[in-house]
């Protein structure tokens, strides 16, 4: 990878960081439980509930990505960010563009 490849890459993670966090921010308010003396009827209770749920589960996939994208960072810090961790050749980088938090080349990840 060139160094402007990794210097895209690090601008990308740094990206993604914000913004997840800006989405977990979001997703925490939605996220907050249904109070029982709220003026709403029946269906749309259950309706609030269900998408509660559906929220919650957003936001652990969030967290998941965000801890996967701070892992990319120190994977940089060390100068392993692009390196496969099975096979230790390099991940091509359209695939880093598109998953920068992967760690294994498409090879690895496929066995």
């Amino acid at each position: 990878m060139t160094e402007s490849e990794k210097n895209e890459l690090k601008i990308l993670i740094g990206e993604h960081i914000h913004s997840i966090k800006e989405e977990i921010i979001e997703l925490t308010e939605l996220t907050k439980p249904v109070s029982l003396d709220a003026s709403i009827g029946r269906l749309s209770r259950m309706d609030a509930i269900n998408n509660k749920a559906i929220n919650e589960k957003a936001l652990r996939e969030k967290k998941r990505t965000l801890q996967k994208l701070e892992r990319a960072q120190e994977r940089d810090e060390e100068d392993k960010l692009g390196t496969c961790l099975k096979c230790g050749n390099e991940i091509p980088f359209g695939r880093l563009k598109i998953m920068p938090y992967t760690t294994r080349c498409v090879q690895c990840s496929g066995r």
